[in-house]
């Protein structure tokens, strides 16, 4: 499902492509399977059927991977550390060392990525042996993406290996289950989040064919399309992203209302294209109407409500139109929301490091406008 291209000649794969019959390994045809036996397969067709087949052994692979990237880029900040969940600086089977991506402070927050995946493991099965319900177990599966202590979600590449830690868990499952559709798409939000939006691409396509083919709600569906949307233009395919992010703007209006969170969400996507492509009027026009009500459904300091703030203020100090009362506008609520945000998250989460970004690119230009350029006196003749 994941696995969508050709193992020998890379080609885009149908979810009915033929397969080793071993290792369940996807080819384009017979030819292509003979190609890579020679290749290589051969050696490793064993290894890949005892580690699961081709899907699992993929996973655990890439989880290991991420792992190693994730422990490697928190170092500094876990040195002489302990896992507040095992209590241990190495983890007792993986000796992986710790992570920490959320907006624990001091030393808070500090943990192995295989005692956090534990952890959503265990409270994700409770709720499905025991049959709490969707609810229950919807709140349970955002410890895997949330941290348990500061409540706020993991970010860059913990996200990433908790992504994959995630969909080895579940891989296996029957397409129409419910957990495996959850764990494809935490999957390719832990790769966008952790900055590989060409996979991220791949498994949010795989993810929104899965959902065509197997019935998925109108609801599900436009979820999938708009972080599709936010893919494509994060590799900066703009007009796509942006041609997507219109329709499903006013899909969810029309399937949602307004006050829905997941239309707030679309719309912030939608504004952040438009600003892209440099359409300031109309991404100011979407945001006026939008951010007041994220405002009163979401809260002031949720970060989408801060993000469309910055996205508002950006249309307003990039418009060539802008005057000077926009232009200190836009740097005001560019300070203001940078405090909260930075009180809220942090000051090493994405979002506050774009809204420094931003205040800083606004604060310039006001100040290039504020100041008259000064030309040389003449001289006398």
């Amino acid at each position: 499902m994941i696995l969508t291209n050709c193992a020998a000649c890379a080609a885009p794969l149908a979810h009915t492509a033929p397969r080793c019959v071993r290792c369940h390994t996807r080819y384009c045809n017979k030819t292509c399977q003979m190609d890579h036996w020679r290749r290589g397969h051969k050696q490793m067709c064993k290894k890949i059927h005892r580690g699961g087949n081709a899907e699992q052994y993929h996973a655990d692979k890439k989880y290991k991977e991420a792992v190693a990237v994730a422990v490697e880029k928190c170092a500094d900040d876990t040195k002489g550390q302990t896992c507040y969940i095992c209590t241990q600086s190495l983890h007792w089977k993986t000796k992986e060392g710790l992570v920490r991506g959320c907006a624990c402070r001091g030393t808070a927050g500090f943990a192995h990525v295989s005692c956090l995946a534990e952890q959503a493991k265990i409270l994700v099965a409770e709720a499905e042996e025991n049959n709490l319900g969707f609810k229950v177990l919807n709140e349970r599966w955002a410890r895997w993406s949330t941290c348990g202590l500061c409540e706020q979600r993991y970010h860059g590449v913990v996200s990433g290996a908790l992504g994959w830690a995630c969909w080895k868990t579940y891989v296996g499952r029957p397409e129409t289950d419910e957990v495996l559709r959850m764990a494809m798409n935490l999957l390719g939000n832990g790769l966008y989040t952790a900055g590989h939006y060409e996979d991220a691409l791949s498994v949010r396509a795989a993810q929104l064919s899965t959902y065509q083919r197997s019935g998925a709600s109108a609801e599900d569906i436009l979820a999938v399309q708009s972080n599709l949307a936010n893919t494509y233009a994060a590799l900066g395919r703009l007009e796509k992203a942006l041609s997507m992010e219109r329709d499903i703007y006013y899909g969810r209006l029309k399937l949602n209302g307004e006050e829905h969170r997941q239309t707030l969400v679309v719309a912030l996507n939608y504004a952040s294209s438009l600003v892209q492509l440099q359409h300031f009027e109309e991404a100011k026009s979407l945001m006026r109407k939008t951010t007041p009500v994220a405002r009163r459904v979401l809260g002031a300091g949720h970060d989408h409500t801060l993000r469309m703030r910055t996205v508002y203020a950006v249309a307003l100090s990039l418009d060539s139109g802008a005057t000077l009362d926009d232009l200190r506008e836009a740097a005001t609520s560019l300070a203001e929301t940078k405090r909260t945000a930075q009180r809220l998250l942090g000051g090493a989460h994405p979002i506050v490091v774009a809204i420094e970004q931003a205040l800083g690119g606004a604060r310039a230009t006001l100040s290039a406008r504020e100041t008259p350029s000064s030309s040389p006196p003449s001289e006398s003749v």
